[in-house]
């Protein structure tokens, strides 16, 4: 079974996906700074257990279609293109998994569109309905004008600075994100004073064994064009709309059958209010498979735990 390459109308947008297997449909929706092939050792284990597994660069980003304006990245677009996704690929509904920004688009596909949801998953950020994620003003009164999110509010400072060399970006990123950066502890990303967002992630000595070159250069690649970052970051560039847009759905519950992973040395572990978020976790998705912890993982969950994250999959969709 080889992996195929293919694109897709979507609301207006080519989106390009990465697919393989048979069965029922199994959406992989990647995130920040990343593309299909942060799915790497997933399509194939997946795949040989009868699914169907497809993973699309999201709106904005590597091979995808770059929307025009910058509010057509907030969440009900991002959620659009999931629906538009499965009725596109053929299927009838889907088990929707994301990782990083794109678990809020899988959590909040199955908050909004149950009939199409049968099981999502979210591997490293918790679900936080309706709008995804804390705004930007309230992470802005703890973290600072220089916390990550903040800093890329701005139109195309971060835009420049990240797209400046790409590989150097993806490199420091990823590593010092990861359980083998230099920090012991998983921190929040704050930019230093008077440095750019490059800057503030130090140059890693070695690459881990989970991220070879040639990884690399595979995401410096779909990096490579001088606005490739500007889609991406209009992402964050919603965070704020979403709160409004997403507003009427306050109250609702994530009603689909559930799976939450997460590193023990991820950032977002770090973060205010995301220990009592897990805690929240049975009310929130009343029908939680499971919420599981992986000791020394870092941000990059199914990067850096491809055996582990494969099995819960398995397990999760096993029990589906």
């Amino acid at each position: 079974m080889d992996l195929k390459h293919h694109h897709v109308e979507v609301n207006g947008l080519r989106l390009h996906v990465a697919e393989q297997g048979e069965g029922p449909l199994v959406l992989l929706l990647h995130g920040f700074p990343e593309s299909w092939y942060s799915w790497r050792h997933q399509f194939a284990p997946l795949a040989e257990a009868g699914y169907r597994v497809v993973a699309p660069d999201q709106r904005g980003y590597a091979r995808s279609d770059r929307a025009a304006n910058v509010d057509e990245y907030s969440m009900p677009y991002l959620v659009g293109d999931v629906v538009a996704l499965i009725a596109a690929l053929g299927a009838e509904d889907a088990v929707v998994v994301g990782h990083d920004w794109g678990a809020p688009v899988a959590w909040t596909t199955a908050l909004l569109r149950p009939d199409l949801v049968r099981g999502v998953v979210g591997l490293s950020v918790p679900p936080l309905p309706p709008a995804g994620m804390p705004s930007v003003e309230s992470s802005r009164k703890i973290y600072g004008d220089r916390y990550y999110q903040a800093y890329f509010q701005e139109p195309g400072r971060a835009d420049a600075e990240l797209a400046a060399d790409p590989a150097a970006t993806l490199r420091r990123l990823l590593v010092t994100a990861s359980g083998d950066g230099p920090s012991p502890e998983p921190v929040p990303w704050v930019v230093p004073e008077g440095a750019g967002v490059v800057d503030s992630l130090p140059e890693p000595p070695e690459l881990p064994a989970w991220l070879t070159a040639a990884d690399l250069a595979v995401f410096a690649e779909d990096y490579s064009a001088p606005d490739a970052f500007t889609g991406p970051l209009n992402w964050y560039r919603n965070i704020d709309r979403n709160q409004g847009l997403m507003a009427a759905f306050q109250g609702l519950r994530i009603e689909a059958p559930a799976l939450y992973v997460v590193g023990d040395k991820d950032m977002v572990t770090a973060l205010k209010g995301v220990p009592e978020l897990r805690e929240m976790l049975p009310h929130i998705v009343p029908k939680l498979h499971a919420d599981l912890t992986l000791p020394g993982c870092g941000h990059w969950t199914q990067q850096e735990r491809p055996e582990e994250v494969n099995a819960a999959l398995l397990d999760f969709l096993a029990a589906l």
